[in-house]
């Protein structure tokens, strides 16, 4: 089965929680806080791998989870940290938000990987917290919960020659005679449901990798027939061959045919070099037709998928044309710097219609780690928040005694200081 675009759900492993531990031993009074801290959570990373072809194994297995943190214990010994978990995606994966299709990253090389879900950070023990002012803490951290978020995955497969044309155009006779792929051959149209990739190897040192997809009719653009589902695989190929049936009735409006919907579909294949193949001239009929047509396609090749005839020539003209614009894109390819830094705010405050709302990463963080049960921590928690200039803040936003502060679900009652 044939899976190119899946929803899944990514959680990052929790981190463990921070010990509240004191020493106790023999001879030793007062021996203070030894609580060690808890591991962070594993990472759920996404791997291109290039054994693989589909998102058959996401399709089943839609929610993967990263492993947790261990907890902390006394004596000072810290958790270990979570193992990253691992998914194994094809080469050419692009990955999206679920909600608002953002492209976030695009998996084209062999090992490249995508922080899909942050394994969260392991709390902290009390022996962190002890000072001149509090010798004896009596709290700990909690883990830190790991990132969850959905994505659209989609696979776009990685080809250098894009093979277009209307259903039993011979594009799969013509994948099969130059490559070692295998698709389904048959006298009926869309015999092709799912893409079909293979590599053609001209001699020892050249290859070319080309991409079958089913056949497109007029329409496939706004979603009729199959190829409007899969005209994406062909989107990064770096070249187009488009396969027109000398059998056709009107073999010019078949291209136009295919030019529209390729160019209603994305705008990304209006630059795209193109050749074009004359196929079936092994029939009579079509060879006696051959000479009034070659002057309507410049240059266009004339061959036979079914006997071989002309695929050398073209195979030839396809590696030339792929390898020329290879090298232009590596002396294209611009330099990127390495990472950017930017100022982020510790927290933004909303105005609810029964207080104010508190959103941004490092105040929830301390929300998330905090015990509530555990009066220490609690106070703890405010002199956190204290020193954000949270307080500060939402005394200049006019916030009344008694009203409703809302951080990360946890209901909070304004207090003037």
């Amino acid at each position: 089965m044939f899976i190119d675009r899946v929803r899944i759900r990514v959680t990052g492993g929790a981190g463990g929680d921070g010990c509240m531990s004191f020493r106790r031993e023999k001879y030793v009074p007062l021996g203070g806080p030894d609580g060690g801290d808890g591991g962070d959570g594993g990472d759920v990373l996404l791997v291109a791998d290039a054994r693989l072809m589909s998102l058959l194994d996401l399709h089943y297995h839609s929610h993967w989870k990263g492993a947790r943190g261990i907890h902390g214990k006394g004596s000072g010994m810290h958790g270990r940290n979570g193992e990253p978990s691992l998914v194994h995606v094809p080469c050419g994966t692009v990955i999206r938000d679920f909600e608002t299709k953002e492209l976030l990253c695009d998996l084209v090389e062999e090992g490249q990987t995508f922080r899909a879900g942050a394994g969260g950070r392991g709390g902290r023990g009390n022996t962190r917290f002890a000072n001149a002012g509090n010798r004896a803490p009596r709290f700990a951290e909690k883990g830190e919960p790991g990132e969850d978020r959905d994505y659209l995955i989609e696979l776009k497969v990685i080809a250098e020659v894009g093979l277009v044309g209307l259903p039993n155009a011979g594009k799969s006779t013509l994948l099969s005679r130059l490559t070692a792929a295998r698709p389904k051959i048959a006298d009926y149209p869309f015999t092709t449901l799912s893409p079909n990739l293979g590599v053609a190897m001209l001699d020892e040192y050249r290859t070319l990798r080309i991409a079958d997809i089913p056949g497109i009719i007029e329409g496939a653009a706004r979603g009729k027939g199959l190829g409007h589902d899969f005209l994406r695989h062909i989107e990064r190929t770096k070249v187009l061959l488009f396969l027109i049936d000398l059998g056709d009735e009107d073999p010019a409006q078949t291209l136009a045919v295919l030019e529209k919907e390729l160019c209603g579909h994305s705008p990304v294949f209006e630059g795209r070099p193109r050749f074009y193949a004359l196929n079936k001239i092994d029939v009579t009929e079509n060879r006696e037709r051959l000479d009034g047509l070659l002057p309507r396609f410049p240059g266009a090749f004339a061959i036979s998928a079914v006997t071989g005839e002309g695929l050398a020539e073209l195979v030839e003209r396809l590696w030339q044309e792929a390898d020329r614009v290879r090298k232009e894109e590596v002396q294209e390819t611009p330099f990127q710097p390495e990472r950017e830094y930017t100022y982020t705010a510790p927290f933004t405050i909303v105005p609810d219609k029964d207080g104010f709302r508190v959103e941004g990463e490092r105040v929830l963080r301390v929300v998330r780690m905090t015990d509530f049960d555990n009066p220490d921590a609690v106070r703890y928690f405010q002199q956190a928040l204290q020193g954000m200039g949270l307080f500060k803040a939402l005394k200049r936003l006019g916030a009344q005694p008694g009203q409703r502060i809302v951080i990360a679900g946890v209901e909070l009652e304004y207090e003037a200081g």
